[in-house]
């Protein structure tokens, strides 16, 4: 099994991409804050599936990684997102 992708997108999937990836780690950050203090100033959140703030935190961790790395590659290519 291959443990790397190379995937070709135009600019304008790249940004859709990353603002979706965005709104998934924001998610889980007001997840963890819900569990965490019981409460969100967000009229408008929906608690993710989870129990536990630190696996939440975690989750978000792990999107802002993925975008990190997706902006690091746009950039290397003379891209921005």
């Amino acid at each position: 099994m291959k443990d790397t992708f190379q995937i070709v997108l135009k600019r304008r999937d790249l940004g859709q991409l990353l603002h979706g990836l965005r709104i998934r780690a924001e998610a889980w950050g007001k997840t963890a804050d819900y569990l965490e203090f019981g409460f969100s100033p967000d009229d408008s959140f929906i608690c993710e599936e989870c129990s536990d703030p630190y696996e939440a935190r975690c989750i978000a961790r792990h999107y802002e990684t993925i975008i990190a790395e997706i902006e690091a590659q746009a950039k290397k290519q003379g891209g921005s997102s």
